[in-house]
């Protein structure tokens, strides 16, 4: 039996971005009873995308808003990856096997867009406003005020930016900064942009010409260009199709070009069709495939082209805007209540994802195309299997879950990295609950005085454990 029940807040929060940061955060305020609302500057969410891996970390928070069951049904877990050459010739294989010890349950594959479609089923449709370009936000202590490109304002407590790395929410926010001086320099400066990324899914194969996609698992597969600064990858899926994504690697020349002409604000195919032409010859190491025969096999309009970053900030929050966070606060909260909040929110997960920061940019290594990549995958080949499972313990050790909801139970042999905001808002609702029911607090301390009287010493623990709101 869930121990939620949701209770009406007076706080009123403004989400923008529908992406999956966005609608993550709606469902959660949904199960809290918190008022919300999703601003998205799209007319539609377009299905763009490739393959979503998602791990052990993630699982609780699946199954404490109730779309486990779904997210593992429409998915595949993969226990390994497979290097290639452009010989088609395997020469290098990951185990993330341990990974199920570690976290329990192995890292699983799914289609981006179905990932998408089950997550806004948790979102009432009315709560989500589409065609909503932020062109301004204000805020002071009285709340947070935007305005959208057609001309319609909305006010809320709390404003949370989830709308990407170049977000009107965090360029307003960090040209608020600068003017004020308070912005660190690190902060200012351009995003680094050595990538360039080119996604896609194919419509549903035919498991009878494409027999690995009958596997019970996904099938994980790279491969590395020789003499050419790409590599690409590829997924199959449960729902039988390949999920595939290009990865061009830029030097610091073709790098400053790009980020003077481009911005990563919207996903699209119109930006694809001259890197689909540069790439169609590329091998793909089943069925004797092209990356060619994989973009025919792929409705146009699942293709795009983005630019892939590498940086985490410094600057998460400022005033009553957030860039995803999270926090206890109050009814009308104050501007220092949401300011502790917000700084609270930044400790906690800020080591966290720099950890996983840093591991991303390791892993992405081994199919970079400098002379210090060439050593890596050279010297990984002979480290033993200790240093990469240790490399997974670190990704999977992190596994949150939100207080108000019903614990999740966690599978995992390696225990969970502390969770401060969890232990916080656990203790004040049974500050809460001591301090409504004295009576039974004053029935444990005399049972706890009669145990200590006796020979056999025994420990009572009284109340019931409630839970509150973090957000």
């Amino acid at each position: 039996m869930s121990c939620h029940k949701a209770n009406p807040s007076n706080v009123k929060v403004l989400i923008i971005g529908a992406g999956i940061g966005g609608l993550t955060m709606a469902a959660l305020l949904e199960k809290a009873g918190i008022n919300y609302l999703v601003f998205e500057r799209a007319k539609e969410v377009k299905p763009l995308g490739s393959a979503l891996s998602l791990g052990s970390n993630v699982m609780p928070i699946f199954q404490q808003l109730g779309i486990l069951d779904e997210v593992l049904k429409s998915s595949k877990p993969f226990g390994f990856s497979t290097g290639y050459n452009e010989q088609r010739e395997a020469t290098r294989t990951l185990d993330y096997s341990p990974a199920e010890k570690i976290g329990g349950y192995l890292p699983h594959i799914i289609s981006r867009s179905i990932f998408y479609d089950i997550l806004v089923k948790l979102v009432p449709s009315e709560k989500i406003l589409m065609s909503k370009k932020i062109l301004s936000l204000l805020q002071n202590k009285e709340g947070v005020l935007i305005r959208c490109s057609d001309n319609k304002t909305y006010h809320g407590d709390i404003l949370i930016g989830a709308d990407g790395a170049y977000s009107a929410v965090r360029q307003s926010l960090y040209k608020e900064l600068t003017r004020k001086g308070d912005l660190p320099r690190s902060d200012a400066l351009p995003l680094p942009s050595n990538t360039t990324c080119l996604v896609g899914q194919t419509r549903p194969l035919d498991p009878e010409e494409f027999t690995h996609l009958k596997d019970w698992h996904s099938w994980f597969e790279s491969t590395l260009g020789e003499n050419k600064p790409y590599a690409w990858v590829t997924f199959s899926t449960k729902a039988n199709t390949i999920c595939w994504m290009i990865l061009r690697h830029l030097d610091d020349k073709a790098s400053r070009e790009l980020d003077s002409s481009f911005r990563n604000s919207e996903w699209g195919p119109e930006a694809a069709e001259a890197m689909c032409k540069e790439v169609r010859d590329f091998p793909v190491a089943r069925n004797n495939m092209t990356v060619g025969d994989l973009i025919d096999a792929t409705p146009r309009e699942l293709i795009s082209k983005v630019m892939l970053e590498e940086k985490i900030f410094e600057t998460w929050h400022a005033g009553r805007t957030c860039l995803l966070g999270d926090g206890k606060l109050p009814d009308n909260p104050s501007m220092e209540e949401i300011h502790k909040a917000f700084q609270l929110y930044k400790s906690e997960r800020y080591p966290h994802a720099k950890a996983a920061f840093d591991t991303s940019h390791r892993m992405a290594g081994l199919v970079g195309q400098h002379w210090y990549n060439d050593v890596l995958r050279t010297v990984i080949k002979y480290l033993p299997k200790g240093f990469f499972t240790r490399s997974l313990q670190v990704m999977y050790h992190y596994r949150p879950q939100v207080s108000f909801l019903e614990p999740a139970k966690d599978l995992g042999q390696l225990k969970p990295a502390p969770q401060p905001s969890l232990f916080r808002a656990r203790a004040r609702k049974e500050e809460e609950f001591n301090k409504n029911h004295p009576r039974l607090v004053d029935t444990d301390a005399s049972s706890l005085r009669a145990d200590s009287i006796s020979t056999t010493t025994t420990t009572k623990v009284g109340g019931s454990s409630v839970y509150g709101k973090t957000f």
